[in-house]
């Protein structure tokens, strides 16, 4: 994509020098605000759909308009930016992450593309040798699609003796893909005292909580090696063009501690903005007003996130009204459905005090009897403070892959958003996925119904849940748009347009920062460059062509985001103004 950059007036750089996510050095008293002009081959913006031209001046928006216009607006800029090939676009709000675990994973053994249980002990022998005696974290590994691909039932998982001998005796935590359980050594296992603990069993797979136990045991970082960790996550927000995380927190994924060092760090503006929840239970205002006193200095928004009902698909601690279709050779009894973390009381006692604390309250479900509790709890908080306070607190609710009409229906009339992660259906959905092993294929063809929640009327944020899956979001918008119909054939997926708004707007709505995520004047410049193919609208009617290049349509074209098209490329991102990300085409 051809691209230029050419001074219009007092010389200053347009992206930050060196390596690493730092920003142009902030203006002096007697500088003027500086202001970067870009024009490009469209600006996504309400204000004009046809906008093919954007002025930032210091940390906002002030104007927005046509190529044309624009030369009127050349006097006011320092630099102009000319990229006809390029898209603009409000940065992304990845609605769900765990930024410190996605540093370390991306920092650790990558066992993402292991295929077996062979293959995972060669890889941590490997790594053991390299560097002896050192703890080994690993993430990534997924024995449901090594099942998949020896067409079996289940699939073995190394024992304690395997990974203990292929490590060399050193303490090792290699997490499941969905970091609802992994293998643990016997040294990690013995000095964090899991002997005893739910979840723990006889071999090197835990669960519950003795999974919990064995990653806080793993994760006791020096204040050094937690600041890289989350310097390397936040980088690989940026570099895909997230410029806000919305990070998920609890006492079983981090401490106040790493909360607060997110704040340090998204509060000096060289990284995206992190909005930060902390999953902890409040049964009364006095305990909603103790767990946020702890983290203090935070900026916690609300005690949600990752407060969990239940577990996980992958891990068969999601929580089912029905057994799981795939047992056999699992270990587990032949009527399990899961393991609830909290009641349908709990969930209205937390409910009732962060409502009356001010705070969103918030929790992780992902089964259909973990919704029937967030439901039931939703109706008793509702009893006890009433409709108007309960529904005008915002609170909100992670994944929600197995809500019925009913629930749907509720959250709705109860203003409850739903932070969803497309790229687990897109990974894990259709005939042959995961969804379909654990469930069987009648019960996994409904979950995710992005569509039924979107016309319901419940407001919908896309994130990641990185390391669970990457920081992609054009990737999750696809996603959305591709859903495949679900029971009858009808339609589970987004609009394109629709899964764009819900992970730019739809990401502040849900942490109660309304008008956000937009380029209009006076908005804060926080954008991004996209280098991209054909600009299209997606069409309604799935009888006709799915996408169309017509401007007559008078909507904003976004990427051609159907099978096989080439995937956005972010140049540039911007956060109020400020450079984080910069490949360095868009450079003098």
């Amino acid at each position: 994509m051809p691209v230029s950059t050419s001074p219009a007036g007092p010389a200053r750089p347009d992206r930050p020098s060196g390596p690493g996510p730092a920003g142009p050095p902030p203006a002096r008293a007697d500088e003027r605000p500086r202001s970067v002009l870009y024009l490009a081959a469209s600006v996504y913006s309400p204000a004009d759909p046809f906008a093919t031209a954007l002025l930032v001046e210091g940390d906002r928006v002030s104007w927005v308009g046509s190529h044309e216009a624009a030369q009127a607006q050349r006097g006011r800029a320092d630099v102009v930016v000319e990229a006809p090939g390029a898209l603009v676009t409000a940065g992304f709000v990845d609605a769900h992450a765990h930024v410190t675990e996605a540093g370390l994973a991306a920092a650790g053994l990558d066992l993402t593309d292991v295929a077996s249980a062979d293959e995972l002990l060669d890889r941590v022998a490997a790594a053991a040798a390299a560097d002896p005696g050192r703890l080994l974290l690993g993430h990534g590994w997924d024995d449901d699609a090594w099942a998949a691909r020896g067409g079996g039932a289940g699939a073995r998982v190394p024992s304690r003796e395997e990974l203990d001998r292929a490590a060399g005796g050193a303490e090792v935590l290699l997490s499941r893909v969905d970091v609802h359980s992994a293998l643990v050594s016997s040294a990690l296992a013995d000095r964090a005292g899991l002997a005893g603990l739910e979840g723990a069993g006889e071999g090197a797979l835990v669960r519950l909580r003795a999974h919990d136990v064995a990653r806080d045991a793993s994760r006791r970082l020096a204040p050094a090696e937690r600041e890289r960790a989350q310097r390397r996550g936040l980088a690989a927000a940026a570099a895909a063009g997230v410029a806000t995380v919305t990070e998920c927190s609890a006492p079983h994924v981090g401490s106040p501690e790493d909360l607060r060092a997110l704040r340090a760090l998204s509060d000096a503006g060289e990284v995206p903005e992190v909005l930060a929840y902390w999953g902890v239970l409040a049964r009364d205002e006095a305990e909603a007003a103790a767990a946020l006193a702890d983290v203090e200095g935070a900026g916690v928004l609300g005690l949600a996130g990752d407060l969990c009902v239940d577990g996980s698909y992958g891990s068969r601690t999601a929580w089912l009204r029905a057994p799981y279709a795939d047992l056999a050779g699992s270990g587990l009894p032949a009527d399990h459905a899961g393991v609830p973390h909290l009641s349908a009381a709990d969930v209205a006692d937390h409910l009732v005090a962060c409502t009356r604390a001010g705070v969103q309250g918030g929790f992780h479900v992902i089964g259909d009897a973990a919704a029937d509790a967030l439901v039931e709890g939703l109706l008793a908080a509702e009893a006890r403070v009433g409709t108007a306070a309960l529904a005008s607190a915002r609170h909100r609710v992670e994944h929600l892959e197995a809500p019925d009409a009913r629930a749907v229906a509720e959250l709705a009339r109860l203003g409850v958003v739903a932070s969803v992660q497309p790229a687990f259906d897109a990974r894990w959905g259709g005939p042959d996925g995961l969804y379909a092993r654990r469930l069987g294929t009648e019960r996994a063809a409904a979950i995710n119904p992005f569509a039924d929640l979107a016309a319901a009327g419940v407001p919908l944020a896309l994130g990641s849940d990185a390391p669970v899956t990457p920081f992609d979001p054009w990737g999750a918008v696809r996603a959305a748009a591709a859903a495949a119909p679900g029971p009858e054939g009808r339609a589970r997926g987004l609009s394109a347009r629709a899964a764009f708004l819900a992970h730019t707007r739809g990401g502040w709505r849900a942490a109660r920062r309304d008008g956000e995520g937009v380029l209009v004047p006076g908005a804060l410049a926080t954008l991004a460059v996209w280098e991209v193919g054909d600009l299209v609208v997606q069409a309604a009617d799935a009888r006709v062509s799915s996408w169309s290049t017509d401007p007559r349509s008078g909507v904003p074209g976004l990427p051609d985001l159907s099978e096989g098209a080439a995937a956005p490329r972010c140049l540039r991102l911007l956060r109020a103004g400020r450079v984080l990300h910069d490949t360095g085409d868009l450079a003098a």
